[in-house]
């Protein structure tokens, strides 16, 4: 996660396997205020675009899973929330990543509520992670 700030998730640490939906509703709760409502949007899209994955806990962050594999997690810090993909979906859609002003890492795309992610770049993204992890 590089220097991002500091991970809000009180239960993360202790539960690094599977979590039921309440360890999710828990994180969001727990994350700062300004970024809940985005968080929820994201959890519900995530859903709805994947309705077969299997929502867990993993590396101290929400995520969804289909069989054993990660296609996607979200995290909120102090300043920003991060959704995390597959490095080649982050690659694959680089320029509309750029051309929204949004920062990326190599598996990563840091927004806020002052500069959100698109709902279209969110299934652009995960989708593409899907593919790229070949589930």
């Amino acid at each position: 996660m590089g220097n991002l700030d500091m991970i809000w998730c009180p239960l993360a640490k202790r539960h690094a396997f599977s979590m039921t939906r309440d360890i999710h509703d828990a994180y969001i709760a727990a994350a700062p205020e300004q970024f809940r409502a985005m968080l929820r949007q994201l959890r519900a899209q995530l859903s709805r675009v994947f309705p077969d994955a299997k929502e867990v806990m993993k590396y101290g962050m929400p995520g969804i899973q289909i069989e054993q594999t990660i296609i996607a997690g979200y995290a909120a810090f102090s300043k920003q929330c991060g959704l995390y993909v597959d490095p080649s979906a982050i690659s694959d859609h680089a320029n509309e990543i750029a051309s929204l002003k949004l920062k990326a890492t190599k598996t990563g795309v840091a927004f806020s509520a002052i500069n959100p992610i698109t709902d279209e770049l969110v299934e652009k993204l995960v989708v593409s992670s899907r593919i790229h992890k070949g589930i």
